[in-house]
């Protein structure tokens, strides 16, 4: 039987019938809150979480907003943009 592997990211806005969720706190950073319920609510029928219950533990109460390394503000910035705070 046939089956496919991708990453959280790139299943957003799809369903798949059946979805498993490897959690590991070997990759502590991808634990977090949002990423996790994106996984279980991309799974129609059938969702599996297989790992760690320490790394689901620490998935679900990481629901602190992580702050973003982008740069952004600053290119934007050095494009002279007055409106960006």
């Amino acid at each position: 039987m046939l089956a496919y592997a991708t990453t959280i990211h790139k299943s957003q806005g799809s369903e798949y019938p059946a979805v498993v969720i490897p959690l590991s706190t070997q990759h502590c950073a991808m634990l977090a809150r949002n990423l996790l319920y994106t996984g279980l609510t991309r799974g129609k029928r059938l969702v599996v979480l297989v790992g760690q219950r320490r790394a689901l533990a620490i998935a679900v109460r990481d629901a602190a907003h992580r702050q973003r390394w982008s740069r952004l503000r600053e290119w934007l910035r050095a494009v002279a943009l007055p409106q960006v705070p």
